[in-house]
């Protein structure tokens, strides 16, 4: 009988199975937002034998060239011969850490002669080396800062993709995903965490053992799964983590937590910690603790504005003492997902596009050629169709079609259901900014430093995001992209333990609003759903 094969895991061909059937009794662990429908296209596989064993492509699946099929789709018609299976596997660029050490240098983790110690605790014998690392822990992507505890310098920088994509692309689906199979995707991420550690030791020539303490920053959901916290309470009303509710309770004193790293599963030094530092309030969470602990938001007296963009956004305005954040699910749209030819920044994305009166000039990460847009090119496409009048305010394409051809030598296109989609995603990221701006009460000519976050920021044109909606009006010169800002706060937080303190302390007067909950938030939504720019003057809170 034909085997389905994927590495060295094999198991009989089941005619009238689909793919994904075949991957699930392989232990080949694939993302599936859509529940298989065909729909998010995340379960692309790459069929190395047996194409000729397949159903015929549906139109879930026409954009797929060569041996590539989405598996939820591809049926298995015959077990004449063996089907060989491997996960799509693409090079994305992650934004990494830039900062060769942190601030202030005061760690939690030192060393008295040949005595190592914990926040004055001993915990093992000098080795030869004591390492710390700061973790960004993102729902896409995951950065890893090995940092020495002596000197306070970044040693090496790693980055992978979040392998925990199975369970679906953004936080929702993990939750609901973590309800059904508890633990499975704290397993996956300790593993994953855990291999990237040790190469990082293989080439630098140091042993796990040397490493004494984790800082972990990420959202709520995130850095709650990996502690082993049931995350159950976040994707419910009122969205809180189950140590947000334990500190409104009174059983605890701060929404930060620590934990044994082998009680985890993290192979580093048997008496290491893990520090998970605090959330903000529902969905706004150690990711943007550690956001504003990188631009060093103590000293900050200008009115400031820092959005975090990602599948899920935080926005967050400060000024005099007062501070107030909220948080956007914006969804994949811009990141890959939902839109036919969009993908992540890797290579052969589009990241940036112009028109030239009669075709699309564009530059692809790697100059390879084009296999579709990420997040940039997106938005430069977007603002482009909308200055050159080929889409309407609405999205509605000139002459009425349907698609419009971006690159027709290699079939990218751009439907009306991609910017459907990409609008919905856009109008989170506005009502964010309009609503914590409106309750506030400024404007955004009163922001006096707008900062953005994230990877997918780092390379946003900032004119274009404005253009459609994407960025409030805010003077392009008081903008300040700040990279991988996750990371580098949690590399903060590992240096200093006064900094520890100082954001927890933050937090505690932060005001968190729930956008959902502004009697008007449904027509600002709509109106934010339009591809122009947000109003200078922004109207008052009826309610």
């Amino acid at each position: 009988m034909a085997k389905a094969i994927y590495d060295k895991a094999t198991c009989d061909v089941m005619p009238g199975k689909t793919v994904f059937d075949h991957a699930d009794a392989l232990d080949l662990a694939l993302p599936a937002t859509c529940g298989r429908q065909g729909q998010c296209h995340e379960c692309i596989v790459v069929v190395e034998e047996g194409m000729g064993c397949l159903s015929k492509r549906t139109g879930s699946e026409d954009f797929l060239k060569d041996n590539y099929r989405l598996a939820c789709q591809a049926v298995v018609a015959s077990d004449a011969t063996d089907l060989k299976l491997a996960p799509l596997r693409q090079s994305s660029r992650i934004l990494s850490a830039s900062r060769e050490k942190a601030s202030e240098f005061d760690p939690v983790v030192t060393r008295a002669g040949d005595v190592v110690h914990h926040d004055g605790v001993e915990i093992d014998t000098y080795r030869g080396h004591m390492y710390g690392i700061a973790m960004d822990l993102g729902t896409t992507t995951v950065v890893l800062a090995l940092m020495d505890l002596e000197t306070g310098r970044t040693v090496t920088v790693s980055s992978f993709e979040n392998p925990q994509k199975f369970g679906g692309s953004d936080v929702m689906h993990r939750i609901s995903y973590d309800r059904d199979f508890r633990g499975k995707l704290q397993g996956v991420i300790v593993q994953a965490i855990n291999h990237e550690i040790l190469e990082m030791g293989r080439h630098l020539g140091f042993k796990r053992r040397e490493i004494y303490e984790i800082v972990v920053a990420g959202n709520s959901t995130m850095r709650d799964l990996l502690f082993k916290y049931d995350v159950q309470p976040i994707g419910q009303r009122p969205y809180r983590s189950t140590t947000e509710v334990d500190v409104l309770e009174g059983r605890r004193q701060s929404t930060a937590v620590t934990e044994k790293a082998r009680a985890l599963g993290l192979m580093i030094n048997p008496k290491a910690l893990v520090y998970g530092l605090p959330l903000a309030s529902g969905h706004v969470g150690a990711d943007t603790a550690a956001d504003l602990l990188a631009i060093d938001v103590e000293a900050r007296d200008e009115c400031f504005m820092m959005i975090d963009v990602g599948t899920n956004t935080e926005v967050v305005i400060g000024y005099q003492g007062r501070t107030m954040c909220a948080s956007c699910p914006a969804g994949p749209a811009f990141e890959g997902g939902l839109v036919k030819y969009g993908m992540r920044g890797g290579d052969g994305a589009i990241e940036s596009i112009q028109w030239a009166d009669d075709h699309w000039d564009y530059n692809t990460i790697g100059d390879v050629p084009p296999m579709g847009l990420c997040g940039s090119g997106l938005v430069d496409l977007l603002a482009e169709l909308r200055r050159y009048e080929l889409m309407s305010p609405k999205g509605v394409f000139q002459d009425q079609q349907h698609e419009l051809q971006v690159v027709p030598d290699h079939g990218i296109t751009l439907s009306r259901e991609d910017a459907s989609n990409l609008a919905q995603a856009k109008a989170a990221s506005y009502c964010g900014q309009y609503i914590v701006m409106r309750t506030f009460g400024v404007e955004p000519a009163d922001i006096d430093k707008l900062y953005l976050a994230g990877g997918f920021a780092n390379y946003l044109d900032v004119a274009n995001a404005v253009e459609i909606g994407f960025l409030a009006p805010v003077p392009e010169e008081r903008v300040v992209k700040v990279g991988n800002a996750a990371v580098h706060g949690a590399m903060e937080a590992l240096m200093s333990r006064r900094k520890r303190q100082v954001i927890d302390d933050y937090l505690r007067k932060i005001e968190h609003l729930e956008l959902e909950t502004t009697p008007d938030f449904f027509e600002i939504f709509v109106a934010a759903c339009q591809f122009k720019p947000m109003p200078a003057e922004l109207v008052v809170n009826p309610g």
